[in-house]
């Protein structure tokens, strides 16, 4: 889609005219609903936490044997829209192949990294999103005042928080698969 397409949509938005988007490094196009949101690319706090958060999460993975795969930033078609998480864990078999987007179904682990533009989305409209298409596992990761790990489980379709990771104190959780985490320096340079 050109640009110029792009500025002069017309009508509600749907998956395949966000997948049709060009790609694009500097923004990230969700579809929620009807509705194209874009936010910008994440700073360095941001990338720096989500990289050392999945290294230790594809090492735990793979220390566990689960069938599953770490990916950062990848599309998630949900029945409500598309969505870009900052972390998702899926299971192997949906990733095989290369695709444009992996359906909601096959995902077992969303985290969202909360950026300052994107908190409300983070803290409150995700989660629905992510909920109502039965993603068992959601986590939060909160910068300030210091980097602290919420889990969250889903339980009578909403989530409930089973653990946080505070900085300074190791946490260890269960699932998707056995996991330990001291969120204190994922976001230290």
């Amino acid at each position: 889609m050109s640009v110029a397409s792009f500025t002069h949509h017309n009508g509600p938005w749907t998956v395949a005219d966000v997948l049709a988007l060009p790609e694009d490094r500097t923004v990230r196009y969700e579809l929620l609903g009807e509705s194209l949101v874009m936010s910008p690319a994440p700073g360095l706090r941001h990338q720096r936490a989500s990289f050392r958060l999945h290294v230790a999460l594809d090492a735990a993975a793979r220390a566990a044997g689960a069938p599953v795969e770490v990916l950062e930033a990848i599309n998630v078609t949900l029945p409500s829209g598309l969505v870009v998480p900052d972390i998702v864990v899926a299971d192997a078999g949906a990733t095989a192949e290369d695709q444009v987007s992996i359906d909601a179904d096959a995902v077992q682990l969303v985290i969202e990294l909360v950026s300052p533009g994107n908190k409300t989305m983070d803290r409150k409209l995700k989660p629905l999103l992510y909920a109502e298409a039965g993603i068992p596992h959601y986590w939060r990761l909160e910068f300030d005042p210091a980097p602290r790990l919420i889990i969250g489980e889903l339980d009578s379709g909403r989530y409930t928080e089973t653990a946080i990771a505070l900085p300074g104190t190791v946490t260890r959780t269960e699932a998707p698969f056995p996991f330990e985490i001291d969120p204190a320096g994922l976001a230290r340079q």
